[in-house]
């Protein structure tokens, strides 16, 4: 893919997320209620599309509790303002071996395996527009913790993807996450032009210097869309590289819970900078309706 500046962009802002940001700032939306109305708020301030995880409201413990989604799904969609829905189906691949010595049974603390259908069970009833395939499995974090998503385990969740009319959005943490979804077009699984985000700096997939940034990028058709966004020390930067290597921009408290340093954010000031950094580059944010043209999106209304 050549190297163009994006001049009309999209911001995607993840609001949530499933990781452990909840103890470290009282920013992170936890409950439907929250989760809705942070948004709402950042399609307000610029997001054409929001991307949401749920929690258990008295926890803040990552869920797919179906009736979680359900009601964050009808709060959106009830808003004052449009704005694209994009939901996780990454829940129900997390495998925690039980430790060196023992890797099985695995252990209950963290432990969350599902099949397919149960992992898309939230999808068919809500009917985002887009819902996220994590198109590989990897050694997330530190710890005993693996992301799995075995080749027919994301043959079959694309498939139901594409069966209920839901864009999947390629969540690629490393390049054979990309050589692994081109296959997927190549079958007839997902459809051109792909959909594709760009998950960088997340141990131990690819790191978020430039050089590998280029060479994720170099992987993508150049017919596809992507955004690309990165974790930790890097995220303020990571718009305008987004940008510079032809993508679309993604922010928000998934990824990073700081404005700056020692500041914590909230998701409507993530995407306040993240149009600022864009508008300052000479690039245009487009809207909803402008993504939906370009991603070939359509409307749809939740099972009732």
């Amino acid at each position: 893919m050549p190297l163009q500046m994006n001049r009309d962009a999209f911001i995607t802002c993840a609001v949530t997320g499933s990781g452990d940001t909840t103890g470290k700032s009282d920013k992170v939306p936890i409950t439907p209620a929250e989760i809705a109305t942070a948004a709402i708020d950042a399609a307000k301030a610029g997001a054409a599309i929001v991307h949401c995880h749920v929690r258990n409201p008295e926890t803040g413990a990552p869920s797919r509790d179906t009736k979680l989604f359900r009601e964050v799904t009808d709060r959106i969609r009830d808003a004052d303002i449009d704005v694209v829905l994009n939901l996780t189906a990454g829940m129900g691949g997390d495998l925690v071996l039980g430790g060196v010595e023992t890797p099985l049974p695995p252990s209950n603390d963290g432990t969350d395996m599902a099949g397919a259908t149960e992992r898309m069970r939230h999808i068919a009833e809500c009917r985002p527009e887009i819902c996220t395939l994590d198109c590989g499995t990897m050694n997330f974090g530190h710890g005993d913790y693996i992301m799995t998503n075995s080749p027919v385990m994301l043959r079959e969740m694309a498939s139901q993807m594409k069966a209920l009319g839901v864009k999947p959005e390629i969540e690629a943490f490393d390049t054979g996450h990309l050589w692994f979804a081109k296959q997927l077009v190549e079958d007839g699984l997902i459809d051109a032009p792909a959909l594709v985000q760009l998950c960088m700096g997340i141990p131990w997939g690819a790191p978020d210097d430039m050089n590998t940034l280029m060479a994720m990028v170099n992987n993508i058709p150049q017919d596809w869309i992507f955004s690309a966004f990165s974790i930790g020390r890097n995220a303020m930067a990571y718009p305008a590289a987004a940008l510079l290597t032809g993508g679309n921009i993604r922010v928000g408290l998934e990824d990073s819970i700081y404005l700056s340093r020692g500041v914590f954010a909230t998701n409507t000031q993530l995407v306040e900078n993240a149009v600022n950094v864009a508008t300052n580059m000479g690039a245009s944010i487009i809207g909803p309706d402008a993504v939906r043209e370009r991603l070939n999106l359509t409307k749809q209304a939740p099972q009732s």
